[in-house]
């Protein structure tokens, strides 16, 4: 199938779940009051699996009106209040819970974080203690009693306690940095010194925590300036830059020589260094299936420095990937204007507002953010992804246009600016345009399977470089065997060809790994019918009526259907280049692809 896809809120932040504070936000007025334990508890336990935490939050509030001393309600309600930004509600429920093995590591952070931020070190360091503890657990908790003990005045006590840390390879990343933090903010020079060189050389620690590794070598970059090397700090931001050549944190210390003693990243208080070890977990965390878990621990590092930048764009990460687009818009709209964060967040949110179909907004606070910063490409890639979302290829592919114009494209960075831009150009008929477009996207990254998938389709469902197209098709499945969308473009291939039996083939796994794209089956039921199988063809048909289908592919199906029901009826199936007449060469307007 040859597709094109909107820019999706969250690609900006992967170049680089929670929600908002219910206090903030006010209760949701709209929620059904239930009208029994059961009811309640099933509604809320249907609002967690959506990751509507406001929702479970009301709704495990009611559950507990009908059985208070319910212990599993109240741990729930504990979770959902952490995870929806309500600490202080949690405060209470923390206190009743802290002994219960099932809870407690919850329960001891929010006390331990609550007397962090109380300035109370010492009972903050024993409400840190756990009975039972994973190799997670100890390590954030052992770091955050180490801040705690630094608040408390017990430097050396704080750095053998990170030393006394043992567990998994990953570990040394977590404990040197905090180690070099604490030791820095002492005054211990030549120790930070030693402690950030060990992080630095963490191997695992920098696969286990990329995020955390770069937040390592700011903060290193800036402990190096004060002290007078600057060329080894600005080095060390470059080297950082190798790694993370889209962290706007990074790019905004470029090329600031001596100014990296002030503005690089430095942690120097038991708030903000227990703030970062929860952002470190939190980040680490933040993978398919782990939004949950993720969002807990940055909520709970918003609590202690609700400042932060970074916390509120990887929260607005979060909720773009829960498909909560207004919350994630109220996490960026927290990002101040001087953070270098801020122009990212903007594009984030203007994305965001595109899914929620605020198109003029969303156009309007784009376009400001290419007026504004020219030079960002990835402006250009959101505006043109909203415009190409909206049918409007043309004024898309002008933008794409107008980023190459500023922009130096010359890296395999900017593939997908050809990429989008060949899409645009071909939805509007301007192959002539298109190709080259396409090309260069290769030239620059070869072997991208989109770009192949796309360009070697539009040859074969135009006739042209057969041999070639095919084999881009071939080379797009091999490196992408699990997309259903390019193993649907070689199937339909290979049925453009007139090779019905190969085509059969590839269109079955096709629909195994996307059963309900509505196209994907539509295909398979013409190429059925291709080899006389028509009844599997007909329920091909039907099954592809009943899902999500733009009307007028609907209105095809429905067509072949009715067609096929009549005896001796041939429904008017997709050409091959086997048929006869004008129809040998596939045009483009026969293609049913999304």
């Amino acid at each position: 199938m040859k597709r094109s896809f909107v820019l999706p809120a969250l690609f900006l932040a992967a170049c680089l779940a929670a929600v908002p504070a219910s206090a903030e936000r006010g209760p949701d007025e709209n929620l059904t009051p239930a009208d029994s334990l059961s009811g309640a508890f099933l509604a809320a336990e249907t609002a967690r699996a959506e990751n509507d935490f406001e929702a479970a939050v009301t709704y495990y509030s009611e559950a507990l009106r009908y059985d208070p001393d319910n212990i599993a309600l109240q741990q729930e309600l504990l979770l959902a209040l952490v995870t929806n930004g309500q600490f202080d509600d949690a405060l209470p429920l923390a206190e009743q819970l802290q002994d219960g093995s099932q809870i407690e590591r919850v329960a001891r952070i929010v006390l331990g974080i609550d007397a962090i931020r109380g300035r109370r070190y010492l009972q903050a360091d024993s409400a840190l203690i756990l009975t039972q503890e994973s190799d997670l657990e100890r390590l954030l908790t052992g770091i955050m009693r180490a801040w705690a003990r630094f608040g408390g005045g017990e430097t050396d006590y704080a750095l053998e306690l990170l030393d006394s840390l043992k567990g998994p390879e990953w570990y040394t990343l977590f404990t040197a940095y905090h180690g070099a933090l604490i030791a820095d903010a002492a005054g211990m020079r030549q120790q930070a010194e030693n402690r950030y060189t060990v992080g630095m050389n963490s191997t695992a620690g920098g696969s286990a925590s990329p995020r955390t590794y770069i937040r390592m070598a700011e903060s290193y970059a800036g402990f190096l300036a004060r002290g007078g090397e600057t060329e080894q700090a600005t080095e060390t931001i470059a080297a950082a830059l190798k790694v993370a050549p889209a962290n706007p944190a990074l790019l905004a210390l470029a090329g600031e020589g001596e100014a990296l003693a002030s503005k690089a990243l430095r942690v120097a208080d038991p708030a903000h260094g227990a703030a970062e070890v929860l952002f470190n977990i939190g980040t680490a965390l933040n993978r398919d299936g782990g939004e949950s878990f993720a969002a807990l621990y940055l909520e709970l590092a918003r609590t202690l420095a609700p400042d932060n930048a970074q916390i509120q764009f990887e929260l607005g990460g979060i909720a773009e990937r829960l498909g909560l687009a207004e919350r994630a818009i109220s996490y960026y709209d927290r990002i101040s204007e001087d953070s270098s964060f801020r122009h990212l967040a903007e594009l984030q949110k203007g994305l965001n507002l595109a899914d929620l179909d605020l198109n003029d907004e969303a156009k309007a606070i784009l376009s400001h953010a290419v007026e504004t910063h020219p030079e960002e490409y990835r402006g250009y890639l959101a505006l043109g992804g909203v415009l190409a979302s909206l049918k409007d290829y043309a004024e898309a592919a002008a933008i794409y246009e107008s980023a190459i114009a500023n922009i130096d494209t010359n890296d395999a960075t900017f593939w997908p600016l050809y990429y989008r831009m060949g899409i645009a150009y071909e939805r509007v008929k301007q192959w002539d345009k298109a190709e080259p477009a396409f090309k260069r996207a290769l030239e620059l990254s070869p072997n991208q399977p989109d770009v192949l998938n796309y360009l070697g389709y539009s040859w074969i469902d135009m006739n042209i470089n057969l041999d070639e197209g095919l084999e881009m098709i071939r080379n797009a499945v091999s490196r992408r065997p699990r997309d259903g969308y390019i193993v649907d473009s070689l199937g339909w291939a290979y049925y453009r060809l007139g090779r019905f039996e190969e085509a059969v083939l590839e269109l079955e796994k096709a629909t195994d790994l996307r059963p309900r794209d509505a196209i994907i089956n539509d295909h398979l039921g013409d190429a059925y019918w291709r080899v006389g199988r028509k009844l599997e063809a007909t329920y091909q048909w039907s099954q592809a009526l009943g899902m999500e289908i733009e009307p007028a592919d609907a209105a095809k199906i429905e067509a072949k259907l009715a067609a096929s029901n009549k005896p001796g009826g041939v429904p008017e199936l997709a050409v091959s280049q086997i048929d006869d007449g004008d129809k040998t060469a596939a045009s483009p307007e026969t293609n049913n692809g999304g």
